[in-house]
């Protein structure tokens, strides 16, 4: 009777850590450009100063979720789900005004699109290590 080394448990999934991981990055790296640029750092482009606040109010939510993912909470993929909302409905409202002639940068455009695109697939990251059947840690 021979017996096989257990496969790797489903919360060893590295999608959960690289999606973790980045979440926690993108979160640090965006808490400390918004405070650089709100203690009067100049970033080279028109600030849209709204934007500039939801940004780095939204970094504390990144890490926040990241810290989740990290730990398997049940709350990372709503949270991460939220994120990725939060930032597409920001970005239609950026693109709504750009067009109607208000101040907004490209960059910012760009920026915006670029934070909803990490956030969609980070969602899709950890839905898909949900349904592998990655177990979460409990609520509370």
């Amino acid at each position: 009777m021979s017996r096989t080394a257990p496969s790797a448990p489903p919360h060893a999934s590295p999608l959960w850590r690289v999606a973790a991981g980045v979440g926690v990055i993108f979160g640090l790296v965006t808490l400390m450009a918004g405070g650089r640029v709100l203690l009067g750092a100049d970033p080279g482009y028109v600030v849209y100063k709204p934007l500039l606040l939801f940004n780095t109010a939204m970094g504390l939510a990144y890490l926040t979720v990241g810290v989740l993912s990290w730990r398997r909470h049940a709350l990372a993929l709503p949270g991460a789900a939220l994120v990725a909302l939060a930032n597409l409905g920001v970005l239609v409202a950026l693109a709504l005004r750009f067009e109607s002639g208000g101040p907004i940068a490209t960059t910012s455009l760009g920026a915006m699109s670029f934070r909803t695109a990490v956030w969609v697939i980070l969602f899709l990251l950890l839905r898909r290590a949900a349904r592998r059947g990655a177990p979460h840690a409990d609520v509370g």
